[in-house]
């Protein structure tokens, strides 16, 4: 039974990654309207006739994001029932199907009704938390054999704000990448890392603001956890977990971060506009198992 529902976490944190994957290819491609102003149906019909590249990507988008739901509930569900003396587990539970529902419901209202730039933008901020909460239950399933205790890990007030606060404002960066998307700043600056390297200066447009105070965010970021890391390095080399998590951590910012400045050198290639994506998912997934080490730290210290 604990090896089925081990399965069942891991597939449904998988297809999770899917559907952020595919909420950002369905915005880099300008698939949102792909099945007209209707929803679930595309263009009011359960088979579409008028097949074009734009559709399959919106409905397959769709379809995932429906199966993800279901595996999502049931996962819940399961977890609730095997593992729900485990203090967090409910808590996640709750968190993974309610902001599955509200990123679905801002998909649908925003094809719709039409949403503004900065709402849609909230859509992948919204769906990295319910994938952080699918990520967390599953690691929690993991636990059940104690190959890990993690109930001995001490972290100090230190490194508790950091991880904190890092959490948060990686959060933000998110959400300026989003708005970067939905606004159509991607390409506004031909360069990296300055909007003009041969000639610097302030933002000039709504746009090039977008685009520059992403990337502005996006460096803080990576000079943040930098040095977190190298801290990490010198004073917690016996805390294996906290050691190889912020070492991990650093790699994704760092591969974050060449990913942005080769989006503007392949000007927008899909797949690296994809990594890009992923690397920031799988980042924000170890900072939030962090957050829950450090609250168990707490209540143990």
């Amino acid at each position: 039974m604990r090896r089925t529902l081990k399965w069942l976490a891991v597939a449904t944190t998988i297809v999770m990654i899917f559907i952020l994957l595919g909420g950002a290819l369905v915005t880099k491609t300008g698939s949102g309207m792909g099945c007209g102003k209707s929803w679930p149906l595309c263009h009011g019909q359960f088979l579409p006739t008028d097949i074009t590249p734009e559709l399959i990507i919106e409905l397959a988008h769709r379809l995932v994001s429906g199966l993800g739901g279901l595996m999502v509930l049931v996962l819940s569900i399961w977890a609730w029932r095997a593992i729900g003396h485990i203090r967090e587990t409910k808590f996640l539970s709750f968190l993974s199907i309610f902001f599955l529902l509200l990123q679905g419901l801002i998909g649908a209202a925003a094809v719709v009704w039409g949403q503004s730039d900065f709402v849609l933008a909230l859509h992948f901020g919204i769906s990295l938390i319910s994938f952080a909460s699918v990520f967390l239950l599953t690691l929690l399933i993991f636990e059940i054999d104690k190959k890990f205790d993690a109930e001995s890990l001490f972290i100090d007030k230190r490194m508790g704000f950091h991880i904190i606060a890092i959490s948060i404002y990686s959060y933000l960066v998110i959400y300026t990448g989003a708005l970067v998307r939905h606004t159509n700043s991607s390409l506004i600056c031909r360069d990296w890392p300055l909007c003009l390297n041969d000639s610097p200066s302030l933002p000039g447009n709504l746009y090039e603001w977008v685009q520059m105070g992403h990337r502005t965010a996006a460096g803080i970021l990576f000079l943040w956890i930098a040095y977190v890391t190298f801290l990490v390095i010198r004073h917690y080399k016996k805390e294996k977990v906290l050691y190889w998590g912020w070492i991990i951590s650093f790699i994704l910012v760092s591969m974050q971060v060449i990913a942005g400045a080769f989006i503007i050198f392949s000007r927008l290639n899909l797949y690296i506009a994809l990594m890009h994506a992923l690397f920031i998912t799988c980042l924000f997934g170890i900072l939030s198992y962090f957050i829950l080490l450090y609250s168990r730290s707490r209540r143990y210290h």
